[in-house]
């Protein structure tokens, strides 16, 4: 079923729209700069007079009037679609019903939203709809949070009006580690299209064919896993249905805790604990860090450890080698450093320059992920120290991410002599998984993590948030160069350029003349500070590969972010806490909620600084004795050069 409007009848229904309203002057309330054309206007929605700025979409109107318009092609992060007609009111002196999210307001108009051609118009659109969708709703991940289905409820769709698919269309593609693809169950709303292209600028998702052959696919019709996808799971995100799905571990993991040989371990990032209260029917922005950490040991896991610690430990490595490229470029003159560094804890982000901008893997960091370090220390260290066979230990992820599914199943992560990480779980698996156990996650007691990875700083804790990586090394460096604390060069260490939600952030830092001494941790790397008198350091901060990729031009186009000496990518709008692992919806006011969430923990926690993290410290003085970005901690921490000569992570 294949919903369009011919271009007749498009032509017809703008004649009939401007025959009326020429004969009506256009009057404008009052000046605004509110659209770039400038003005408000007055309309009529169900007989209520509101006055909306000129431009405004129907749909938008009706929201600032508190009127609800259901949709499905619609999505806040997303362009216009207008296909799936969901959204239809009437306009008096049209012909046709109009789709409200795709028709801006440039005259006086009167909309109805509730009339019998409305309600019967949307109701055969969900007929339609449901007549080509496969699938029982019990057995469906999406079931209780499916759009498709809340319309069809609220529409009193209860039978088969237009027939019913007995058996599935396509196959569903299960290549990708990160994401599952069921095209039987598409219904054609293209946010999943319009996500990969516009809202990431990846591209591998498109409509084809024509008619009733119509489908979303990728290049050739070949597998996810053969295609460039980056595996950061925003289709799944924005689509309305199970049409898209995260590949979930979960049964493998229950049979790991139920087996009495395995040792399960977990670690838990920043963001799923910000972010999994909305699966228990709370408000977004509830951190419930404690709480889940009670939840996943009555769950049956032997220890739950923090991934904030590995984050701490990744700022003090990837810290670390900015300073050594540095110092190589600046005294040593070496021509070959390769500058800006990138951050590397994004696999999206990784996976995306490994595709299109192969030729700067040499900037990237070659420090692991916060969530491969931990599972490289697992199997090692942590085994040593409590005599656990690390062929015995099952090592789980609780990610806001997809990709990070992706990215533990890469084959060179297996420096521990075994693979690092097991299992990667989202946000969303992980409260099916609570759910499913019985538990209601609210209600939980508080407990604390588990030693030796227990202890973590804010610093780890805001790698959740857009801008939260390159604050956190902020906070380090500047203390290990200048000496000052960060609270006295940046009110209360807040680092506040480098975070919000504007797409690319940029900062400069003056390192003046007046240093300290090069601390211990560093202190056989550099001799002193000297050469960094009167250095301006410049950063910057880009999320969602689409600003990424602005980046990445105007780097190759020698362009101002080329003269900077570090840069944090994310793949995902907002970082870590819109991840594609995240629960669904995900919108603008709801990563805002999350970070807000972030950012006040953060705020209470007395150690907010990752050089200051004791266990971090101890680490180094008990197993990583030679220092950061040493022998040892190269081959657990750190990817290393392969044959082509690039660091893949």
């Amino acid at each position: 079923m294949k919903f369009s409007m011919e271009t007749e009848d498009i032509m017809d229904s703008r004649k009939d729209y401007r025959a009326p309203l020429s004969q009506q002057p256009l009057t404008i309330e009052k000046p605004t700069d509110l659209t770039s054309i400038g003005g408000t206007i007055t309309i009529e929605i169900n007989e209520k007079k509101i006055v909306v700025p000129l431009g405004t979409t129907i749909l938008e109107a009706c929201k600032m009037a508190g009127i609800s318009i259901p949709t499905l092609c619609h999505h806040e992060d997303l362009c216009i679609a207008g296909v799936c007609r969901i959204c239809v009111v009437e306009v008096e002196g049209m012909r046709t019903l109009q789709a409200s999210c795709a028709f801006p307001i440039t005259a006086p108009i009167k909309i109805k939203t509730s009339t019998p051609m409305v309600r019967k118009a949307r109701r055969h659109i969900i007929d339609l709809m449901i007549s080509e969708h496969y699938g029982e709703c019990y057995s469906c991940f999406r079931n209780g949070n499916c759009e498709l289905q809340t319309l069809a409820k609220e529409y009193g769709v209860d039978n088969y009006t237009f027939g019913h698919v007995e058996k599935p269309r396509y196959e569903v593609d299960r290549s990708s580690y990160s994401v599952i693809r069921d095209m039987s169950k598409c219904i054609l709303c293209k946010r999943c299209v319009r996500t990969c292209i516009d809202l990431q600028e990846v591209g591998v998702l498109e409509s084809i064919g024509r008619g009733d052959a119509t489908h979303i696919s990728t290049f050739l019709e070949k597998p996810l896993s053969d295609v460039i996808c980056i595996n950061c799971g925003q289709c799944i995100n924005r689509c309305p249905t199970a049409a898209l799905r995260a590949n979930d571990p979960s049964d493998e993991i229950w049979r790991a805790i139920d087996d009495p040989k395995k040792h399960v371990v977990i670690q838990t990032a920043p963001s799923p604990r910000a972010a999994i209260c909305e699966e228990f029917g709370m408000e977004a922005g509830t951190s419930l860090t404690q709480e889940l950490n009670t939840a996943l040991k009555r769950i049956g896991f032997d220890k739950v450890f923090d991934t904030n610690f590995t984050a701490d430990l990744t700022i003090i490595e990837e810290g670390t080698e900015l300073v050594i490229r540095l110092y190589k470029a600046l005294v040593g003159k070496d021509a070959s450093v390769s500058l800006p560094q990138f951050t590397s804890c994004s696999p999206g982000w990784v996976k995306y320059l490994e595709h299109y901008y192969p030729e700067y893997l040499d900037n990237l960091s070659s420090a692991k992920s916060p969530q491969q370090m931990f599972g490289s220390l697992i199997k090692t260290f942590y085994a040593q120290k409590n005599g656990v066979d690390p062929a015995d230990i099952v090592s789980v992820a609780l990610m806001p991410c997809s990709a990070k599914k992706f990215e533990c199943n890469r084959p060179e992560m297996d420096d521990s002599g075994y693979k690092d990480v097991d299992y990667g779980l989202t946000t969303r698996e992980m409260a099916k998984m609570i759910k499913e156990a019985g538990i209601n996650l609210p209600e939980m007691p508080k407990s604390y993590f588990d030693n030796p990875f227990g202890e973590a700083s804010g610093a780890g804790l805001i790698f959740g948030a857009t801008g939260g990586v390159m604050e956190a090394a902020i906070r380090t460096i500047v203390e290990f160069i200048t000496g000052a604390k960060a609270e006295d060069v940046f009110a209360n260490a807040n680092v506040l350029d480098v975070r919000g939600f504007e797409g690319i952030k940029y900062m400069e830092i003056p390192l003046g003349d007046t240093f300290g001494p090069v601390p211990g941790l560093i202190s056989h790397l550099v001799p002193n500070w000297d050469w960094l008198k009167g250095a301006t350091l410049k950063v910057a901060v880009a999320h969602g590969t689409a600003n990424a990729k602005k980046v990445m031009d105007d780097i190759k186009a020698g362009g101002k972010f080329s003269e900077c000496h570090f840069i944090e990518f994310m793949a995902c709008p907002g970082g870590c806490l819109g991840g594609g692992g995240q629960p669904i919806p995900t919108t603008p006011e709801i990563r805002k909620k999350r970070a807000k969430a972030i950012y006040a923990e953060d705020e209470s926690l007395e150690l907010r600084k990752s050089h200051e993290n004791p266990n971090v410290i101890k680490l180094y003085e008990e197993f990583l004795t030679e220092g950061p970005c040493s022998h040892l901690s190269h081959k657990l921490l750190h990817t290393h050069y392969l044959k082509r000569g690039k660091y893949i992570i």
